[in-house]
């Protein structure tokens, strides 16, 4: 059977249930059914605009973002459909941290949830630098449902491989 590796640490029943949607050639029609839409933030500045709305709405507290941008380089190889860096540079005789939120561009093309989900994930990072109970916590403040949306984009993820074979 098809190796589940975005679903690792998943319980075994659920797993199964996958693994029958895999067998009947269905994960692609229920992806399509919870996730029919596509959105419109297609251009860095939309991206940068979008982020900035859910920042606002959600973490207005939080260090300003500097540059935000969809990554061509960032995809499954590199273990990221995301990234929040800070990018030190020296300005006079003082060292400056740009943050930065890098997107997948994969995601140019995927449902809004999904979108959302991966923004929200790392504005998240401005808060909570790890993984942990409060990031989630926070993740799901900002995106209530974010648990079930990201079990679902570990499928779409799985979906596309199958996809590519």
């Amino acid at each position: 059977m098809a190796d589940l590796k975005y679903l690792r640490g998943y319980p075994e029943p659920l797993l199964a249930q996958v693994r029958q949607l895999i067998a009947e050639q269905r994960l692609g029609d229920y992806l399509q059914q919870r996730y029919p839409g596509r959105h419109e933030v297609q251009s860095d500045k939309a991206l940068y605009g979008y982020v900035q709305r859910l920042k606002q709405d959600h973490l207005k507290s939080a260090p300003p973002i500097d540059k935000v941008l969809y990554d061509n380089r960032l995809d499954l190889t590199h273990r990221a459909l995301g990234l929040h860096t800070a990018v030190s540079r020296v300005q006079g005789g003082k060292l400056k941290a740009k943050k930065e939120i890098r997107v997948a561009s994969l995601f140019r093309q995927a449902a809004p949830e999904f979108l959302q989900m991966i923004v929200v994930h790392e504005l998240a990072h401005l808060r909570e630098s790890e993984h942990n109970r409060a990031f989630y916590k926070l993740c799901e403040h900002m995106l209530p449902g974010y648990g079930q949306i990201e079990f679902d984009l570990r499928l779409f993820l799985h979906w596309r491989e199958m996809a590519d074979r």
